[in-house]
């Protein structure tokens, strides 16, 4: 069998048989040998029978959720190609041969596109249309430097072989971006094909929620790019510190003849430091456990500079901090001793002091977010033979 039409449902009677219908006309007019499939996530209004009167094969989804229907379709579609398509009509499965055709010349993933397409009047909320699907394309360009224009369109098609192998993990709707993302991160080849969304024929709201899948979709593309959701803006703080702190530290700084820097910009500067530093280390935590655990490839930007800082690297970087500040430290102190421990001079010395500070917090920031980033790389005893079984598993579906 060539493709499985694979369409998601939970109570769509209203639109569910002329879907199947379109589909089914689709596969007899273009002589593809193919099944349509419906995952049904729990449906009390009698999308099962209608399903099954109109010559659909369908399975129960154990799990609630837009991905965890998808996730269960996949698993048991029996095409070597899949197309997916919400059951809403509002996409038109009567014409799939631009998906067909890409997937035939060697695309692993065709993605809708809806902006080059067309989207009818109504068919899209205006914040959908203007703000939510644009930016969150946008990020996801951004992030990933994946070429396509449009990444929550409902209607695209896959390799069923390769999109198991990613294992998809996603319940939510953000499922929709988990796959455009780990399919890019993979080296698949992403493709798009224009594709029309109209208003789709139910009488009910949908069951996608503005804000709630937003944020979702948002939180995704944040967890799988440790660079832009920790070592660029860490970057940017350990900038705006390092500048206030040079410009403070040696001394007050005259801006104007009334506007002066002084310690307390010297002491705000070492704080941004301090944040900046603690992003960065995240940045790059994050990035080895993900790649530990698979969600990330080796092959992934940040992976050169994440493996070149081993844990024998950065406790000697850290060293060098912790001695250079506690040699500034005892400084203080000593100084401190020959005033027989009474009031000091507010002037350079607190300065010395924050610096001293600073450079001790950092070196044991390090130390401790290397041995943290150590211990979340220890392997199982058994996690060869866990991963064999989980590879042969996923082989056979």
């Amino acid at each position: 069998m060539e493709l499985t039409i694979l369409m998601p449902c939970l109570n769509e009677r209203e639109t569910l048989a002329v879907c199947i219908d379109k589909a089914q006309a689709f596969l007899e007019r273009s002589g593809i040998a193919g099944e349509v499939l419906i995952a049904d996530n729990g449906s009390t209004d009698g999308s099962i029978t209608i399903a099954q009167q109109h010559g659909a094969r369908v399975v129960h989804v154990p799990m609630r959720g837009y991905g965890a229907a998808l996730i269960h379709g996949i698993r048991e579609a029996k095409g070597v190609y899949v197309i997916m398509g919400d059951s809403d009509d509002s996409y038109d499965f009567s014409d799939l041969t631009g998906f067909v055709d890409a997937l035939r010349s060697g695309s692993d993933l065709v993605m809708g596109n809806r902006f080059a397409g067309g989207i009818e009047a109504g068919a899209m909320p205006f914040l959908h249309k203007y703000l939510g699907n644009p930016v969150l394309s946008f990020i996801g360009r951004l992030f990933f430097h994946i070429r396509i224009g449009d990444f929550h369109c409902g209607l695209r098609g896959f390799s069923r072989r390769k999109m198991l192998e990613l294992d998809l993990q996603s319940t939510g709707m953000e499922f929709a971006s988990e796959m455009v993302v780990r399919s890019a991160l993979a080296g698949y080849r992403v493709s798009e094909v224009p594709t029309v969304l109209r208003k789709d024929g139910r009488s009910r709201p949908p069951h996608l929620r503005t804000w709630r899948d937003g944020w979702r979709h948002l939180r995704f593309l944040l967890l799988f790019s440790p660079k832009w959701l920790f070592f660029y803006p860490g970057l940017a703080i350990f900038a705006i510190g390092f500048l206030l702190a040079v410009i403070a530290l040696p001394g007050q700084f005259h801006i104007a003849p009334n506007i002066a820097l002084d310690v307390h910009t010297a002491v705000l500067g070492c704080m941004t430091i301090i944040i900046g530093t603690q992003c960065i280390t995240f940045s790059l935590v994050a990035r080895r456990y993900a790649t530990s655990r698979g969600f990330l490839p080796p092959g992934y930007r940040m992976s050169g500079l994440a493996e070149a800082i081993t844990l024998e690297r950065a406790l000697i970087f850290s060293g060098i901090l912790l001695l250079a500040g506690l040699v500034g430290i005892g400084y203080c102190i000593y100084q401190w001793w020959r005033v027989d421990l009474g009031p000091l001079p507010y002037g350079q010395f607190i300065r010395t002091l924050i610096a001293s500070g600073t450079a001790v917090v950092i070196g044991l920031q390090v130390a401790f977010t290397s041995f943290l980033a150590a211990v979340l790389e220890v392997k199982s005893p058994n996690a060869s033979q866990d991963s064999t079984h989980d590879q042969t598993v996923m082989q056979h579906g």
